[in-house]
């Protein structure tokens, strides 16, 4: 019996140390054909601010870390980034344009409704041109009840919802007007 317990308790220390880690980025279909539409080319970007107030724990589980080490808004940063090389609209030195800004608003909930989440950013893009564009993604999932769980799929979804505000960002009829 005492070896049971120690067995049992060794199990629900390790579950305890799980960390949840997003996804890489994933490059979208949708966002790709949307930048290479624009027609543009020699696009930089400069760091994104970040927000005021984010907290990245999830429940008694800890925080949500991002894959390799960036910061949630380096994450950010980094996917339209790689929309913009992928589309042939990026440049590293003698960019015509530079997009900056700042994630005003970043904010996630792993027990909207006990068994639902969201991840709720706000993006202000601004463009070395002087225009600025203001873009919100909230992104609704199922995460589950327990903390392992819940936690691991609310790091699976900032991927999709990254994905979203990139696209919505590139949708945008104001988004050429930066990149002139």
């Amino acid at each position: 019996m005492k070896n049971l317990a120690l067995v049992l308790g060794s199990v629900l220390l390790l579950a305890a140390c799980e960390t949840p880690t997003t996804q890489r980025y994933a490059i979208s279909a949708g966002n790709n054909q949307a930048i290479k539409a624009i027609g543009t080319k020699a696009v930089s970007m400069r760091a994104l601010e970040d927000p005021t107030d984010f907290s990245s724990n999830c429940r008694a589980l800890g925080p949500i870390k991002v894959a390799d080490n960036l910061t949630h808004t380096q994450y950010i940063q980094k996917a339209f980034e790689d929309e913009l090389k992928i589309a042939g609209a990026y440049a590293t030195t003698n960019a015509r344009v530079m997009l900056g800004g700042k994630v005003k608003k970043l904010e996630f909930s792993s027990s909207k409704g006990l068994t639902n989440g969201y991840w709720n950013i706000d993006l202000r893009l601004e463009s070395s041109n002087g225009k600025t564009l203001d873009v919100n993604e909230y992104y609704e999932f199922n995460t589950g009840f327990a903390a392992n769980e819940a936690c691991r799929n609310t790091a699976d979804a900032y991927l999709r919802a990254v994905q979203n505000l990139v696209g919505k960002t590139v949708l945008s009829p104001s988004f050429p007007e930066l990149l002139r």
